[in-house]
């Protein structure tokens, strides 16, 4: 096992691929891997901090859209097949810009 950092830091830039970096604060806390993950994650990226980051912040998003989704359906019922189906091409990039799929 490997334990990484604890402490607090005012503001740091955060940099994601493809976007600016950020100037966000941050907060050192201490977080304990498996060291088989580590090792895999350190042949991955030189940034562990900022990867395990971009790791949570995509979880965080993909719970709280659960919420949106299930609020939605709650207030207006379930979503069709047809919904579905142009929400799963929309989120492969399969979708034109007018919405329609596109024959791939």
């Amino acid at each position: 096992m490997v334990i990484i950092g604890f402490g607090t830091i005012e503001a740091a830039p955060m940099c994601i691929p493809q976007h600016a970096c950020l100037m966000v604060d941050t907060t050192r806390i201490t977080v304990t891997l498996p060291s088989d993950q580590v090792a895999e994650l350190r042949k991955l990226t030189d940034n562990v901090s900022g990867y395990v980051a971009e790791a949570v912040a995509r979880q965080l998003r993909h719970q709280l859209l659960g919420v949106d989704l299930r609020r939605h359906q709650e207030e207006h019922g379930e979503f069709t097949e047809e919904e579905l189906t142009q929400a799963r091409a929309m989120i492969s990039g399969a979708a034109d810009l007018d919405g329609s799929a596109s024959a791939t």
